[in-house]
């Protein structure tokens, strides 16, 4: 019988991350980013506006992130969760979206980076680097396979 990852949280845990990920956006969304912005200590955070890929209804989930090269790095995480997180699923489908960084809004098109794709394991160690560890714990708590996603700023 194959042995299960070990999830980074424990199950009952979940509902209460999920609040905080709630009240985190709300915060950033009320104050214009000037609260929020910085998640804990250098963890920065920016949102993701993205369209429902079944209600055609708009999204905003708070993401950490970090810079490369001009491009946002977010990671599709989900707390090391076996299900991938719903914003990503509206990216592969509709990959146009648009970030908030403080007070400034920013159309993107999102590119999906899976292990073995071509700079996957860098792109993962600078996202992880910038998060403290956080993200290559989560891949190891998940036979899923965790994309990097590089949302590039349109027009540039």
């Amino acid at each position: 019988m194959e042995q299960r990852p070990k999830p980074p949280f424990p199950r009952a845990l979940m509902p209460a991350l999920r609040a905080f990920t709630r009240l985190h956006r709300f915060v950033y969304l009320t104050t214009g980013g000037r609260i929020g912005r910085h998640m804990t200590g250098s963890v920065t955070s920016l949102l993701l506006h993205t369209t429902g890929r079944r209600s055609g209804k708009h999204h905003t989930v708070t993401l950490a992130y970090t810079d490369d090269g001009g491009d946002y790095l977010v990671v599709a995480s989900n707390f090391g969760q076996e299900r991938p997180p719903a914003w990503l699923l509206n990216l592969q489908d509709a990959p146009h979206a648009q970030v908030s960084i403080g007070r400034r809004r920013v159309p993107v098109t999102a590119q999906l980076i899976f292990p073995g794709q071509d700079d996957y394991e860098r792109l993962l160690a600078v996202a992880s680097r910038a998060t403290h560890g956080l993200f290559e714990r989560y891949r190891a708590s998940t036979a899923r396979p965790i994309p990097v996603v590089r949302l590039s700023p349109d027009g540039r």
